[in-house]
């Protein structure tokens, strides 16, 4: 297979295509929703749901539903008894996430184990990207859209929370109401993100981008644009690897993120080696 036929044949098959479709939808939503995310400080509460959410898809399996109800019930549950316990101030943020997302991951596993069944459940938890059919295509475009047109008129007002809630509460605005927002669009891109890269992998779809576009500039609004392109770039590349060296999708698209935050972290102009050949310069007028 020459370079040229690498980016072209892929593209040839339907499943590819469904592939790619799910995977940049999946990409915006996240690149977007992953900058404030990163702001806020909620890396492990996006790991948390995106764990929370695997009883509710074993289940439907289990009962015959799609995927994406089971995954919405859970990530709702784990959204308000992570709310809760929060709000009761009896324990600690950070306590109360690694609390739930742990129990209901374990459920999740122990469902799993005991679930008599004639498919490899395993694409629940690492991703089936190339297995994604028209159904599973047309609901995550429908829950993408309407997350991404929901998150998109609110920016000003998230923005302004993320970075000053007393502001915002003092011009009228409800830190706990725009709280609640961001969390219920983290639940639907979890769940829209799972049909991509399953469970596991469904963190670093929300984190990584937005982490490597914050390296690249300190604008909210260019990271807006920024991030979610970052990650389409990462989808593709990550489904044609898949594709040539025939191996798990998900797990490829995870890899070349991680590779290109890498990249990012020791060169960009805020990386590790600009800051030493900055201190050496300094260094070197004293």
């Amino acid at each position: 297979m020459d370079f040229v036929s690498i980016f072209i044949e892929p593209w040839q098959y339907a499943f590819m295509q469904r592939g790619l479709t799910v995977g940049l939808t999946t990409a915006i939503v996240c690149g977007v929703i992953s900058c404030w995310l990163i702001l806020i400080g909620w890396s492990l509460l996006g790991d948390a749901i995106s764990h929370a959410v695997l009883p509710g898809v074993v289940l439907s399996y289990i009962f015959g539903v799609p995927f994406t109800i089971g995954a919405l019930v859970f990530a709702a549950i784990a959204v308000s008894l992570i709310g809760g316990m929060r709000s009761g101030k009896l324990v600690k943020e950070d306590a109360a996430i690694g609390i739930v997302f742990t129990t209901l991951f374990a459920l999740g596993t122990v469902l799993i184990s005991v679930t008599p069944s004639q498919t490899d459940l395993n694409h629940i938890l690492f991703g089936n990207l190339l297995g994604i059919t028209s159904g599973d295509l047309w609901q995550v475009l429908v829950l993408g859209a309407i997350t991404l047109v929901v998150i998109l008129l609110k920016r000003r007002d998230l923005t302004l929370f993320a970075f000053d809630p007393v502001h915002a509460r003092s011009i009228g605005l409800s830190p706990r109401s725009l709280s609640a927002l961001l969390l219920g669009a983290l639940a639907v891109t979890v769940v829209i993100s799972f049909q991509a890269v399953g469970v596991i992998l469904v963190v670093a779809m929300l984190i990584t981008p937005g982490a490597t576009a914050r390296l690249l500039t300190d604008s909210i609004w260019k990271m807006m644009w920024l991030s979610p392109l970052i990650a389409c770039l990462c989808v593709a590349t990550g489904i044609i690897l898949s594709y040539v060296f025939d191996t798990s999708s998900g797990g490829m698209i995870g890899v070349v993120l991680g590779v290109v935050f890498a990249i990012v972290y020791l060169f960009s102009p805020q990386g590790v080696i600009s800051n030493v050949m900055q201190r050496r310069k300094a260094m070197a007028k004293l």
